[in-house]
């Protein structure tokens, strides 16, 4: 398969609505069994060599579920040696639901899920109750755990090139997106009326950059990054290459850049990292951050 192979939305809208699911549910699962982190940092995904995992979850005994995307099914793996397996295509998201809890409880682990309806999503029929979502196209599941490969080498390059305390490169199953987070040391005073998750999440000022596979609002597969709080003159900022774009998303601004533009490039890699380096650039010069204090040896000289 090529680098950053061709990913159309509506190729695989269906079964991203279906997948999207699949994940907020092993999701929960993990929020409900994973030690507490800073900034949530133990709600995503991390890659694997096959697909995606939540990691080590629950302490007696210690567990983990799999999502193998080459052989297309969900594992459950103890710590004691036991596994147990189903496959995911031709499952609705409610049988996908039953199946999951079922094997759980069959291996004796905790087999519930706190608020078992999507988070986020314009359909918020419930897990269980859930039979219209079933579409699973295999090879399109399969480019997009390969997307996700590449796309993730990208972004631990970019984030080894900053001193900055930075996130993990972590797939948030909540909103389908592949993201890695760097820090500044000042803390953001927010108002007494933020929710618990963005307070934790933005307690700090950020500059965060990733990739998603499209939506209602921007349908197309894109990188993207952005500053919070947002700092004053943001957008008079440039961005690279002439492809990138500030655009309006609930009430701040996103850089972004089309993921057509990067696979079609010459060198994908280096127009990637180009992007992600001015959108950095454009938020901590303008927040304050000291850039070259922060700037590791071997990342290329700011401009």
């Amino acid at each position: 398969m090529p680098v950053f192979p061709p990913m159309p939305l509506a190729e695989w809208a269906d079964t991203k609505e279906t997948v999207h699911r699949f994940l907020q549910i092993v999701g929960k699962l993990r929020l409900a069994n994973a030690p507490r982190r800073n900034h949530w940092w133990h709600i995503p995904f991390h890659l694997t060599g096959r697909g995606l995992t939540t990691r080590p979850m629950g302490f007696d005994p210690v567990f983990a579920v799999d999502l193998d995307l080459v052989d297309h099914r969900l594992e459950v793996a103890v710590a004691d040696g036991r596994r147990a397996s189903f496959p995911l295509p031709g499952l609705s998201v409610a049988a996908f639901y039953r199946q999951l809890l079922d094997t759980l409880a069959t291996l004796g682990l905790p087999a519930t899920v706190d608020i078992p309806i999507p988070f986020d999503l314009a359909d918020r029929t419930p897990f269980a109750e859930d039979e219209h979502h079933t579409s699973y196209d295999r090879a399109m599941v399969t480019r997009y755990w390969v997307v996700l490969g590449q796309v993730a080498q990208v972004l631990e390059e970019f984030a080894g090139r900053s001193y900055a305390k930075t996130s993990p490169v972590h797939h948030f199953w909540h909103t389908f997106d592949l993201a890695v987070t760097r820090f500044s040391d000042r803390r953001v005073e927010q108002p007494a009326g933020v929710d618990p998750v963005t307070r934790e999440a933005y307690s700090h000022e950020v500059v965060s950059a990733g990739f998603w596979f499209g939506d209602d609002q921007v349908p197309e597969p894109a990188f993207y990054s952005y500053t919070a709080p947002e700092p004053a003159g943001l957008v008079e900022e440039p961005l690279r290459p002439a492809a990138a774009r500030w655009i309006d998303s609930r009430g701040a601004h996103l850089a972004l850049l089309p993921y057509e533009d990067v696979r079609t490039a010459t060198d994908p890699r280096a127009v990637v990292l180009d992007f992600l380096e001015s959108a950095y650039v454009a938020g901590a010069r303008r927040a304050g951050w000291d850039l070259d204090a922060l700037r590791c040896p071997t990342a290329p000289e700011y401009r």
